[in-house]
């Protein structure tokens, strides 16, 4: 599975493009834990103390808001693409 960091959530990771192992039959959610198990310097960023996404998080999976969907529960394909935000704000 292929994931997109920006900002501090990249510089936390060390990369901006991370690759992890996924099921076929994953989930947004099982790929975030695999994204996790993979850079843990990640979890404090996007996850809050009772382990749950920060509110202020947003996953976009082939550029789709995943609250749009599914949520965590958002099916996934090997093939595509999520992204993992944090909060943006302009000006």
């Amino acid at each position: 599975m292929n994931w997109k960091l920006f900002a501090d959530l990249a510089e936390a990771a060390g990369e901006s493009e991370p690759t992890v192992e996924a099921e076929d039959t994953a989930t947004v959610g099982e790929a975030l834990d695999a994204l996790l198990d993979t850079h843990p310097a990640l979890a404090a960023r996007v996850l809050d103390e009772d382990g749950d996404l920060r509110g202020h998080i947003n996953i976009l999976r082939n550029g789709q808001d995943v609250r749009k969907a599914e949520g965590l529960d958002t099916p996934v394909d090997a093939g595509d693409e999520l992204a993992l935000f944090p909060p943006v704000s302009g000006g």
